[in-house]
C-alpha cells in the first residue's frame, strides 16, 4: 500500500512541543524503562526524524553506545545534524528509505527502533523482514504506534465539525493488526506494551495548533475533507467552533494518546 506522506520539521516539532506542555506523562522515560538499554551496544534508529530518540539514548546511555539514524527526508535529517553539533557529532545520521533494502550489514546491530513510522511503509512485510535481517541473533526491535482507541477527542470533534467519516489513519488501522502480525511472524518473541498520556487542554487554541499541525502532517491523506487551502481553513473554523463549545461546558478537553509499543526479539 503506497501513502502519500511527508513530515515537516515545523509540524512534528510543534506537536511534539505540545505534547510535552500539555501532556502528563513522558513517552520517552516509558520508552527507555520498557526497553532497558544497555552501554556499549549498537543502534540502529529507523525514521529517526529530527533525532529525537536518538538524542535520547544517547543521553540515557552517556554516550556509551553506537547510534545510528536513518530517515528518507533531508529536511529532517538536516535538523538532527544540527542537534547532533551539541553532542559532538557523536550520533551518525544517514539518509535511508525504508521501502527499499537497506544498504546495511546483516546480523549488526543489538537494538532498532521505529518510532511512530513504520505505519507508512509501502510493504509492511518487506520493511520488518529489512529490519529483522540487520539485528543480531538475540537483538531486539521496538516500534511504537498509534492504538485505534488514540485520540478519540481528536476524531470525534472532527466528526461533529464537518459531519463527515473519517478516513483510515496508517497507524491506528494498521499497527495493532497488520504489522504486529509481521513482527510475530519473524522474531521468536514479542510483547505489546501500552502507553497512555492525557493532554488536557484549558484552552482551544493549543488543541488547534495541535489539530491544524496534524492535518497539515496528513494532509494527502484526509483529501476527502479538503481540497485547498479555502477549504482547510473553513474545516479548522468549524473545528475551533466544536472545541471551543466544549471547552466552555466542561472546563476543559483532554485528548488521550494511546500508544503501543511492540518489543520483538530476534
Amino acid at each position: 500500500m503506497k501513502i502519500n506522506f511527508q513530515e515537516t520539521t515545523d509540524d512534528l516539532l510543534k506537536r511534539i512541543n505540545i505534547h510535552d506542555r500539555f501532556g502528563s506523562r513522558n513517552i520517552d522515560e516509558w520508552m527507555l524503562e520498557v526497553i532497558d538499554l544497555k552501554p556499549g551496544i549498537k543502534i540502529l534508529d529507523v525514521g529517526c526524524g529530527a533525532g529525537k530518540q536518538c538524542f535520547s539514548y544517547h543521553k540515557y546511555l552517556k554516550g556509551l553506545a553506537e547510534i545510528t539514524g536513518t530517515d528518507v527526508s533531508e529536511e529532517l535529517l538536516s535538523q538532527a545534524r544540527l542537534e547532533n553539533e551539541k553532542f559532538e557529532n557523536s550520533i551518525t545520521f544517514i539518509p535511508l528509505d525504508f521501502n527499499q533494502p537497506f544498504e546495511l550489514p546483516e546480523n549488526h546491530f543489538d537494538f532498532e527502533s521505529c518510532c511512530f513510522a513504520i505505519y507508512y511503509a509501502q510493504d509492511i512485510p518487506f520493511t520488518i523482514a529489512e529490519m529483522h535481517r540487520v539485528l543480531k541473533p538475540g537483538g531486539r526491535l521496538f516500534t511504537t504506534g498509534p492504538m485505534p482507541q488514540n485520540k478519540a477527542v481528536f476524531y470525534d470533534i472532527i466528526r461533529e465539525a464537518t459531519g463527515k467519516t473519517i478516513p483510515p489513519m496508517p497507524g491506528s488501522s494498521r499497527y495493532s493488526t497488520e504489522i504486529y502480525n509481521s513482527i510475530e511472524d519473524l522474531f521468536s518473541k514479542v510483547e505489546l506494551h501500552i502507553f497512555e498520556n492525557p493532554l488536557t487542554f484549558d484552552s482551544a487554541e493549543p488543541f488547534i495548533d495541535y489539530t491544524r499541525a496534524s492535518l497539515s502532517e496528513d494532509r494527502k491523506l484526509w483529501n476527502s475533507f479538503f481540497a485547498t487551502h479555502d477549504e482547510f481553513e473553513i474545516i479548522m473554523s468549524q473545528i475551533s467552533a466544536v472545541a471551543a463549545n466544549r471547552i466552555k461546558r466542561d472546563g476543559k478537553l483532554v485528548m488521550t494518546k494511546v500508544v503501543g509499543g511492540i518489543l520483538a526479539t530476534k
